[in-house]
């Protein structure tokens, strides 16, 4: 299959690339921080006019996968007006190109579009309730790509692992700091699921091998605080995780609101695709591998 991946310079798109490349045929969308990739890029700003079309029709692809946003949330809040153009109405256009073209589309959601009042695990018939603009307009992203395309992919996420900066997953927050002898905190009153992001990618892909349409919960099976997710890290990577010190989020000065409980349920996936998805442990056993094998440094050369 010839895949092309919005965003790819991001912590999903730089892995997801990785792993689409092993059987098929990768063409990223980027404005120009890949250099050396793997793959070919198409060096584009899609919210310029006509760049839709101009990237669909020059790579002609059997998938897109939208992995671009703007997924910083204090940013979102002091830019809506961009917020709104990358997570609402650029997912919009690129659901209605993929649908005139034949173009299987899948396009990157958040567990962050419920506000975390829910006692117990949240299921895709659960009615969201965004806090923020990031989750307010991520909301809207999906709504409109199902009402340009029924037949499109729409996944709500939460992953960790290696990116291009060493900055963009909570993971390498933990370990970066960690590792140079710096406290930590994690909030304890957080509940999330976690996956690791290469596992997001390969059920990405096994999601459109399968022809699978409409809103899936994409996410860890098992849920915990961020405070634990801290302390997992630590044990793992043979850190001090007494350094890791719990917090409630009450106390943090965050501008974005940020909800208590995310915990998705995955079993309409899972069922979907007719099998578990990937534990924790497994995950975090994997990132500590591509740690030890030089993962990290390999996909920042990209770079160069």
């Amino acid at each position: 299959m010839k895949i092309l991946i919005t965003g790819v310079s991001g912590l999903l798109g730089v892995n997801l690339a990785q792993e689409a490349m092993i059987e098929n045929e990768v063409i990223g969308v980027d404005r120009g921080k890949l250099t050396s990739a793997p793959y070919n890029i198409l060096k584009l700003d899609l919210l310029n006019p006509g760049a839709v079309d101009s990237a669909l029709d020059s790579a002609r692809p059997n998938w897109l996968i939208n992995c671009a946003a703007l997924a910083d949330l204090d940013a979102c809040e002091n830019t809506p007006y961009l917020a709104r153009l990358m997570n609402t109405e650029l997912p919009a256009q690129l659901a209605k190109a993929c649908k005139t073209r034949g173009i299987l589309f899948a396009h990157i959601s958040t567990d962050a579009v419920f506000d975390g009042q829910k006692e117990g695990f949240y299921t895709e018939e659960d009615i969201p309730i965004p806090l923020g603009v990031y989750s307010q307009t991520k909301l809207a992203g999906e709504q409109a790509v199902l009402a340009e395309n029924q037949n499109a992919i729409v996944a709500r996420v939460n992953f960790y692992g290696w990116s291009l900066s060493g900055k963009r997953s909570l993971a390498e927050f933990f370990h970066h700091n960690l590792t140079h002898n710096k406290s930590m905190s994690g909030f304890t009153d957080v509940i999330f699921c976690p996956m690791l992001v290469n596992d997001t990618a390969r059920t990405l892909l096994k999601m459109l091998k399968n022809e699978l349409e409409g809103l899936y919960h994409l996410v860890g099976p098992q849920a915990m605080s961020k405070y634990q997710f801290g302390v997992e890290i630590a044990r793992k990577f043979s850190l001090k995780e007494s350094e890791v010190s719990p917090k409630s989020i009450l106390s943090s000065n965050l501008t974005a609101r940020r909800s208590h409980n995310l915990w998705l349920s995955v079993n309409k996936l899972s069922t979907d695709l007719g099998e578990s998805l990937p534990e924790f442990s497994t995950g975090l056993n994997e990132f500590f591998t591509q740690y030890q094998q030089g993962y990290p440094q390999k996909i920042r050369g990209y770079q160069l």
